[in-house]
């Protein structure tokens, strides 16, 4: 396995989302790991949509599995799967943005939790910015509530790919379990 982006030492810039579902954990995390990018990625400006996803190794199901994400402004980055607990959680960072990401960070590590709850689930997703030096105000500041925005709205799409096609149990619907944090 290659180096880990973040280390401890490192003063990294953390931006949490997290979101309800009716839907079991088994059930939420089997239809989140290999969730189409493109469905769920869509522009919020400032930034882009993802288009298509290039290069992947195979499954998204392993560590040292590889893609790239490509944007509709044109740019693209590296992803690699850095962990994966069958049933629980995954972990990825993001490299060599081609965007103005290029200018602001080292790269991106990305985790998504899959949390019993209630009878549903509680996701939680974490992006960490590892800030070029000079750039982590940047990131913490102007930058952050923009890309809160970004993954709220993505996670929104991830809970209602998770929920088609079936029917909450009794007494539950969508808008009863959803919450953003």
């Amino acid at each position: 396995m290659t180096e880990l982006l973040v280390g401890p030492a490192d003063k990294t810039v953390t931006i949490t989302v997290q979101q309800r579902t009716w839907k079991a954990p088994a059930d939420t995390f089997r239809a989140l790991v290999p969730i189409d990018l493109p469905t769920v990625f869509r522009p919020v400006p400032p930034f882009p949509g993802i288009t298509l996803v290039a290069n992947q190794t195979g499954p998204w199901d392993h560590v040292g599995a590889r893609r790239n994400p490509r944007f509709d402004d044109g740019s693209q980055a590296d992803e690699e799967l850095t962990e994966y607990t069958d049933g629980h959680s995954f972990a990825y960072e993001l490299t060599n943005f081609t965007n103005v990401l290029s200018r602001l960070a080292a790269g991106v590590r990305g985790e998504f939790n899959v949390n019993p709850d209630g009878p549903g689930t509680l996701i939680r997703w974490a992006y960490e910015f590892k800030p070029l030096p000079g750039r982590r105000w940047i990131l913490a500041g102007p930058f952050a509530p923009l890309w809160r925005r970004y993954m709220v709205a993505a996670l929104d799409r991830c809970v209602t790919v998770i929920e088609a096609g079936a029917e909450p149990p009794a007494g539950l619907t969508p808008s009863a379990t959803s919450e953003r944090s």
